[in-house]
């Protein structure tokens, strides 16, 4: 099933020079970015994006991270784009993550894992319209898209 989800390099990822090389690892899978664009997230978004962890003890710690600096937000889409996209990034911990997963390659704590990606199809409908406008959501045939799915 073709759906989209949402990813974010976070301030760590930015920072450090990682957004091309992060792209990169979507795109050569085969996945279709129909959306991009570089931001620093208000705390009032930061407050709805993770409204889920109001109250636990790493809520404010986690905006004031998301906060810090510039973060790159895009729309991927593909085949069950939102499980493929979170086996990419590798297990929230990166000292859980496997070899060859962004997180298990380019960072060590929790607090510092580089990306973000959408749970589930549910969050990630949620998380795109907090982000996206409807006119940013790009539709188009992508020229190898008959070498990477079949019909």
């Amino acid at each position: 099933m073709i759906e989209k989800t949402f990813v974010m390099v976070k301030p760590d990822g930015v920072q450090r020079g990682l957004v091309g090389r992060i792209v990169q690892r979507f795109e050569d899978r085969g996945v279709k970015l129909v959306a991009m664009k570089m931001m620093r997230v208000p705390r009032e978004l930061a407050e709805r994006h993770y409204e889920e962890h109001k109250g636990k003890g790493f809520y404010e710690p986690l905006l004031s991270y998301m906060t810090s600096g510039p973060v790159v937000c895009m729309v991927l889409e593909g085949e069950n784009c939102v499980a493929a996209a979170r086996a990419m990034m590798g297990k929230t911990n990166p000292q859980d993550a496997a070899p060859g997963t962004i997180r298990g390659d380019f960072s060590q704590v929790t607090g510092r894992n580089i990306v973000h990606g959408s749970d589930s199809p549910e969050s990630a409908k949620r998380e795109i319209k907090l982000f996206f406008n409807d006119y940013e959501l790009q539709k188009f045939d992508q020229a190898d898209e008959v070498w990477v799915f079949e019909k």
